[in-house]
């Protein structure tokens, strides 16, 4: 299965034995939008809600921090996934919330684990069937003892970027867009300062993908990456808001063939609500 699927392939391949397919929406900004209803109204055949606002660490106050291995567990054998099987991922976000469930499947040592180019909104327009209600309970009660460790060398945190700024030796990369970046739009956290950490990178997210919603090819991606100055064969710490978008980043740094990256988990909700952090403004 390659990393990137589309939705002929998914079409192709529903119900085959080891194949889940989850429903990865989030909508952390979307008030009038309700990802577990929309599922409910129509899904995927046979897809499973992930709930990806649920699966972090719920005891640490910093939002959406990846979860510890036992909450993730707990997750996992509530979707009836007991150990890493084949996943197939996809979304109706407009932040492309799939990549960040990606980053943490793949942290809990799920290696097959692919995106559905285009989400939803590229099933629907291919005239492909919905189905609507909620994921099935399983009722074993069994664990997911399958899942062994959580690869923390994936994760960056505060001292990391402090290192990277202060000595060098990785890229730090924000995947928020040009005007929160530059500190000309407010953050919308309370307590949290406009801006960037210094000497960062701006890539944002969004240039990822074609109009139509679907990844844009290698060849583009890598142009989008040099016109940021960003050398993806080099280390990559990424960062944006909350951990969430910057995930893209990581997986479209992935579909180029470099793996030599790390996401800041905290993200500029950590780092722009502490005062003693350095900071700065304007253009990279």
């Amino acid at each position: 299965m390659d990393d990137l699927v589309s939705v002929e392939w998914l079409a192709a391949h529903l119900g085959h034995p080891g194949l889940v397919v989850l429903d990865a929406t989030y909508l952390p900004f979307e008030p009038d939008r309700d990802a577990a209803a929309e599922f409910v109204a129509g899904h995927i055949p046979g897809a499973r809600f992930l709930d990806l606002k649920t699966l972090a660490d719920t005891d640490d106050p910093r939002p959406t921090m990846a979860p510890r291995l036992d909450q993730f567990r707990a997750r996992m054998a509530a979707l009836d996934i007991l150990s890493p099987e084949s996943i197939v991922l996809y979304d109706n976000s407009p932040h492309r919330t799939s990549a960040r469930a990606w980053w943490l499947l793949r942290l809990f040592g799920v290696a097959s684990v692919a995106i559905l180019d285009g989400g939803l909104e590229a099933w629907r327009a291919a005239g492909l069937p919905l189905e609507g209600g909620s994921s099935p309970h399983p009722s074993h009660g069994a664990v997911a003892t399958g899942f062994a460790h959580r690869a923390d060398g994936m994760i960056a945190d505060m001292a990391d970027i402090q290192r990277a700024i202060d000595e060098g030796g990785a890229q730090i990369v924000d995947a928020r867009g040009q005007a929160r970046f530059t500190g000309d739009e407010p953050d919308p956290r309370p307590g949290v300062a406009p801006g960037h950490m210094p000497d960062a990178l701006n890539l944002p997210y969004s240039r990822l993908f074609e109009p139509d919603g679907r990844w844009k090819g290698r060849d583009a991606l890598a142009r989008e990456f040099a016109a940021a100055g960003v050398d993806p064969a080099q280390p990559m710490i990424f960062t944006c808001g909350s951990g969430i978008t910057a995930a893209g980043l990581l997986f479209a740094a992935h579909l180029l063939g470099h793996d030599d990256a790390r996401l800041y988990d905290g993200s500029w909700s950590e780092w722009g609500a502490d005062p003693s952090t350095p900071k700065t403004t304007g253009a990279a």
